[in-house]
């Protein structure tokens, strides 16, 4: 499936986000309805199109269901797999109708990675598992079930006998042509299985069956997926009359101005589940974005209209210091996968630790904004400050550096200075008994988890 999104629409919503007002078929700027087509055009976030003439005057006379895929090969999105999603959703917002498809039966199967290895195949247990998170996350994303649609194509796939598969499917596939398809030739020099040569036939019966049973008109996805996109409109039109009206829409491989790909930091994937990247870490992740990439992080990832976007971005060139375009973004995208309070507490945090006014935080704060600090596990005993700090914490290197920073004022405990090299520290005093928070000048934080 790789990264991919699916609809189909009857039920027109029309809906408003912030900064922005929709209309049946997109959204309007200085009074005007801007076609989806259009607006993703603005936005950079189209690469290639099977038929840009026919989907821009399909997508303008009426509601269209589409779809983008995803298989399960692992239980959370990352934000790179966010980008597709941020399409459909805003065909969703402008009327349309959004398929979500997770691929438990491609899944099982593993598309050709851009690496040069097999994909290792997982149990089914763990396929239903990783299912689960996934749909839990979409619904989140999109709502309820009256606005868009998700389906498995285990339901479908798994009903295929491999005569069936060999007759009906295998037999409209030249091997020339799918030796062509770039996926494939990457992978030619070291070597491909057949199962996964065969997956891009599997998802071209995905988008003929979503075409055939929920008349869905179009497929969108990454720019690596333009082969199986294709493969599937090839297959539809094959089968169905070349005047069918089925598309495929890609979007541009996203990278950062220096040249590397977006999504990738130094401590790995930036996780749509808040178990694997909390929500503070993930707005800390937006508000550092540099200024040649926000507005381009603005387009793709926020509803905010032309108007505010390109506001914003003046105020790059004019304040950059002031780094708003980095904050609205920050609270934009946070706000759309981890909710408004989500966006409350991850500024708290933030104000917090540059503040040094820790004491207003609360425990799960803490265990947010204080993940990749160095930290100690520490018991509850009570205990003089200059042996806790060098005893129990290893934070100071010895006694006599511990009093030197203590007599200067540079320790503080829980946000309060302490001068005191006599003074005792009870572990269990705040923070519902957990944590115990070190600072020493304004930047070098520790933290004392107390077991």
């Amino acid at each position: 499936m790789g990264d991919n999104l699916g609809g189909n629409a009857e039920k027109l919503v029309p809906v408003v986000m912030t900064g922005t007002s929709f209309s049946f078929f997109g959204p309007i700027l200085g009074g005007v309805s801007m076609n989806i087509i259009e607006d993703l055009k603005w936005r950079g976030a189209i690469n290639q199109q099977t038929d840009e003439a026919g989907l821009a005057a399909l997508t303008a006379k009426q509601s269209v269901s589409l779809y983008c895929g995803i298989d399960p090969t692992g239980d959370s999105m990352h934000i790179g797999h966010l980008i597709p999603f941020m399409i459909l959703k805003r065909f969703q917002l402008a009327g349309h109708h959004p398929y979500v498809l997770v691929g438990g039966g491609t899944g099982a199967i593993g598309d050709p990675s851009g690496k040069n290895s097999e994909r290792v195949l997982q149990t089914m247990d763990q396929v239903k598992h990783n299912e689960a998170g996934l749909n839990a996350q979409m619904h989140k994303l999109f709502g309820s079930d009256d606005n868009f649609s998700i389906v498995n194509n285990y339901d479908w796939l798994s009903k295929l006998s491999l005569l069936d598969f060999l007759r009906d499917y295998g037999k409209l596939f030249s091997v020339n042509t799918m030796l062509n398809k770039e996926v494939v030739a990457s992978r030619l020099e070291v070597g491909i299985s057949y199962t996964e040569f065969t997956y891009q036939i599997l998802q071209s019966i995905d988008f003929l069956h979503l075409f055939r049973a929920e008349h869905v008109q179009l497929q969108i996805g990454g720019a690596d997926q333009w082969g199986n996109i294709t493969a599937g409109t090839d297959l539809i039109h094959r089968l169905e009359g070349n005047d069918a009206e089925a598309y495929g829409l890609t979007i541009p491989l996203l990278l950062k101005a220096d040249g590397t790909k977006f999504g990738k930091t130094a401590g790995g994937a930036v996780w749509l589940n808040p178990e694997k990247t909390s929500p503070y870490e993930f707005y800390q992740f937006w508000i550092n974005q540099d200024d040649r990439d926000v507005v381009k992080y603005l387009k793709y990832f926020t509803f905010l209209s032309h108007e505010e976007i390109d506001r914003l971005a003046e105020t790059v060139k004019t304040a950059p210091e002031k780094r708003e375009a980095q904050r609205r973004l920050a609270e934009e995208v946070t706000e759309f996968v981890h909710g408004k309070a989500a966006v409350v507490e991850a500024q708290n945090i933030t104000k917090a630790l540059f503040t040094g006014d820790v004491q207003n935080l609360n425990a799960e704060e803490i265990e947010q904004g204080f993940k990749g600090v160095p930290s100690a596990d520490v018991t509850s005993e009570k205990q003089n400050i200059v042996l806790w700090l060098v005893d129990a914490t290893k934070f100071e290197s010895s006694r006599r550096q511990a009093r030197e920073d203590i007599k200067n004022g540079a320790i503080r405990i829980n946000g309060e200075k302490i001068t005191d090299v006599d003074a005792e520290i009870d572990p269990t005093a705040a923070f519902d008994g957990k944590f115990v928070i070190v600072r020493r000048g304004k930047k070098k934080y520790f933290l004392a988890r107390v077991k």
